[in-house]
């Protein structure tokens, strides 16, 4: 019986050494996803602003930012909801194609470009609010809702009330870590959509396409009581590897619009240079 009891507390023993020892490793193997990047706060450092850029190496399964506590807070999703917004759109059949023409109202427009018609590639392209508020309205609370929790997008609040301005104003949220994840999953083939859907998702997010690499994404700017917030979120494929990237940016007190807008895309690619991922 002694003997029994003995051997009882051995295999206990070894038991939780060895589960001790897993956890461990898989400590370490998280830390290891985690990279911190001191060049990307350079660059936001020397640009007037502050933020955080977040790329993952899909090959690698590492993510790679100068701020993982920031890339795991939430904002506003902004114009990059358009992403998911044209998803929704095209699978309820609101969007009935890729050649669907929004109507211009005649009324001038905040931007330029949106005073024309515009097919979805250049809506999206283009950033159309009132292109994407005319679809949100017509998929509903009810549905939208439905989807967004289908795909698994963010923390959003949406309802009848604000179902044309949810992604731009209000409770909803998405964070940098979020946006990767689901764009993925949309990479990957692995979200719950239509291979329809995936291949114009494909089309209307191109940016640009060159003997080295396609650049696909979109960009998001928000206006919350006076603070904005900028997104540019997407992946860059070459022939061996590709890279997802989320960067969320803020503006310090003073600052230039216009130069901001730009920073989204520019502090970007240059984080991606400083890895060396472009030349």
């Amino acid at each position: 019986m002694r003997i029994t009891s003995i051997a009882v507390f051995l295999i206990l023993f070894i038991s939780c050494k060895e589960n001790k020892g897993i956890t461990t490793i898989n400590k370490e193997q998280s830390a290891n996803k985690n990279i911190i990047k001191p060049e990307f706060q350079s660059i936001i450092d020397s640009s007037d602003v502050i933020g955080s850029i977040l790329i993952y190496d899909l090959n690698q399964d590492v993510y790679y930012s100068n701020d993982f506590e920031w890339s795991n807070k939430g904002n506003l999703p902004a114009s990059t909801f358009k992403i998911a917004n044209s998803i929704i759109g095209l699978e309820t059949g609101v969007i009935e194609n890729d050649s669907v023409i929004f109507k211009w109202d005649g009324e001038k427009k905040w931007l330029k470009n949106w005073e024309q018609d515009l097919i979805l590639r250049d809506a999206f392209q283009f950033s159309c609010v009132h292109c994407y508020q005319e679809v949100a309205r017509k998929i509903g609370s009810k549905r939208m809702n439905d989807y967004v929790s289908k795909l698994n997008y963010g923390n959003l609040e949406i309802d009848a009330t604000n179902i044309d301005k949810f992604w731009l104003e209000g409770a909803s949220r998405i964070s940098q870590m979020q946006q990767i994840d689901f764009l993925k999953r949309l990479y990957n083939f692995e979200l719950p959509i239509s291979k329809r859907t995936e291949s114009i998702m494909r089309n209307i997010m191109l940016i640009e396409e060159t003997d080295q690499y396609k650049l696909s994404g979109k960009s998001g700017l928000s206006n919350n009581n006076g603070a904005y917030n900028g997104w540019f979120v997407g992946f860059v494929e070459f022939k061996n590897d590709t890279y997802l990237f989320a960067t969320n940016l803020e503006p310090k007190k003073e600052f230039d619009f216009d130069s901001f807008i730009k920073k989204r895309l520019d502090l970007t690619l240059l984080g991606l240079r400083k890895m060396n991922v472009l030349k």
